[in-house]
């Protein structure tokens, strides 16, 4: 099984039958990883469909395979590619990555001026997020919308994210800008990122470790991305 067989395109209304499919594994996938997701239900996954706001994948034999959808924050000023969702019996094909790329390609006609970000704890979105130009980035850089940290209570680590006075999580925070991008650095970041995958799971220890102390640690998290971007960048 490879990636040419399936197709990935923007979700149509009558997509809509797969609305209740896609909400269930989101929510068994999170429960399989130890995560939790902000929940959606079908008729908000539905209305995403509705409004051209989503990508959906199927397999050449019409099977539903994979997912993603664009939520707007502060206005617009603010885009999150949310709920990518690959069904299990077509992992491992590459098909998150085509999603990804084609959601962010979405994202980017319907809101060219918008800053695209996302919070994820799995290293196989940090690099897709990487190849398209994501940075890390500290958690007073994104959205302050209160409608979208209300979507973290159902994450099994929302209680950090209070502790932390949500300045820092388990999660890791990346975003596009496509005012300040430096494309060029951004390329090499992607490509270090391929080459020395061990950094970023180091990265990620150590930033686990800063969470998990008592006080907020939002200066120390602003010099642990200084250095990791420096390691990619040298």
């Amino acid at each position: 099984m490879n990636i040419n067989d399936f197709i990935v395109l923007v979700a149509l209304p009558e997509h809509r039958v797969f609305a209740e499919e896609i909400c269930e594994e989101m929510s068994e996938s999170a429960k399989a990883r130890g995560t939790g997701i902000a929940k959606r239900s079908p008729e908000y996954v539905a209305g995403k469909m509705v409004d051209g706001k989503a990508v959906i994948a199927f397999h050449k034999d019409g099977s539903w395979a994979g997912f993603c959808y664009i939520e707007t924050w502060s206005h617009g000023q603010f885009v999150a590619n949310s709920g990518l969702i690959v069904s299990p019996k077509y992992r491992k094909a590459g098909l998150a990555n085509a999603i990804k790329h084609k959601i962010f390609e979405l994202s980017r006609q319907k809101y060219p001026k918008a800053k695209i970000f996302g919070l994820t704890t799995g290293l196989a979105v940090m690099k897709i997020n990487s190849d398209l130009g994501y940075e890390p980035v500290t958690y007073s850089e994104l959205t302050q919308d209160e409608e979208f940290w209300k979507g973290c209570q159902s994450c099994v680590n929302f209680e950090i994210l209070k502790m932390k006075e949500r300045k820092n999580c388990m999660c890791t925070a990346m975003l596009y800008d496509p005012v300040e991008q430096k494309h060029e650095a951004a390329k090499k970041f992607a490509e270090e990122l391929h080459k020395n995958p061990t950094l970023y799971e180091r990265f990620m220890s150590i930033k686990q470790k800063l969470v998990l102390k008592s006080k907020p640690q939002n200066k120390g998290l602003k010099s642990l991305l200084l250095l990791f971007t420096f390691l990619f960048n040298k």
